[in-house]
């Protein structure tokens, strides 16, 4: 007799999905990373402090300005990202909740914080041919199971119906931690540590993140772009240091 292969209806596998997460829930309850309450991913309370960041800045370094345009200071420096555009503010419960989806494992934060950059996307009617995200060097993400930046990319693509292609892009030289690193020393860490394996030509490329600091990581990234043939590359990343923090690019 011929055994027939019986697979669950794709209704069968949401719901064994849905009750393996509330048996985790149950197990290991969801902390929220803002607060600290129990029961809750991000709750609704930490969700709505959370600040999106101002438009009226320059399309590089984010320095407040009467219009979205580049700024004196970077208009006399060349640059191979087209733009960068932050979600939110790198502060408070948005702080806290990347550090949880990024260094704790918490990566059901991936889908609630992509809505953030969705909303960005959305807001300044972005259109592109692909979205990308900054790669992980290969020992780093074995390390930490994951690479938070795809995982933000997925659930953008999904949401917006535009191809994500995470494997054009390698990080081939395992740099430091950016942390604590001036914009300087942010820049030679990274100099030359990505490469683009695809032919890229002429494609217009979004390249998702989880933060821009003073955009070095970005710009390194955009540069293996271009000289794959990409036609233009605009950084989006969920979230970046208030205009005038300690973390600012003019005050790094």
């Amino acid at each position: 007799m011929t055994q027939v292969e019986v697979r669950p209806t794709e209704s069968a596998h949401t719901f064994l999905r849905s009750a393996g997460r509330r048996l985790l829930d149950l197990l290991y309850p969801p902390r929220c990373p803002g607060c600290g309450r129990v029961g809750e991913l991000f709750c609704y309370a930490c969700r709505t402090s959370v600040q999106t960041y101002p438009q009226a800045v320059c399309l590089r370094c984010g320095h407040p300005q009467r219009r979205r345009e580049l700024c004196p200071d970077c208009a006399r420096h060349t640059s191979h990202l087209d733009a960068i555009l932050s979600a939110t503010v790198f502060a408070g419960p948005m702080r806290s909740a990347i550090h949880d989806l990024k260094y704790e494992g918490v990566r059901e934060l991936a889908e609630p914080l992509a809505a953030w950059i969705v909303e960005a996307w959305e807001s300044a009617q972005l259109d592109a041919d692909l979205i990308v995200p900054v790669p992980l060097h290969r020992k780093r993400e074995l390390e930490r199971g994951y690479n938070q930046s795809m995982m933000l990319a997925q659930e953008l693509a999904r949401r917006v119906h535009v191809p994500i292609a995470p494997a054009e892009l390698v990080r081939t030289i395992r740099t430091r931690p950016q942390v604590g690193l001036s914009a300087e020393e942010r820049k030679r860490n990274v100099e030359g540590a990505f490469s683009c394996s695809g032919d890229v030509t002429p494609l217009r490329i979004v390249l998702v993140d989880d933060v821009c600091t003073t955009g070095a990581t970005l710009e390194g990234c955009a540069g293996a772009l271009k000289r794959a043939g990409a036609a233009s590359v605009l950084g989006l990343t969920l979230a970046r240091p208030a205009p005038g923090s300690a973390l600012d690019i003019h005050s790094a």
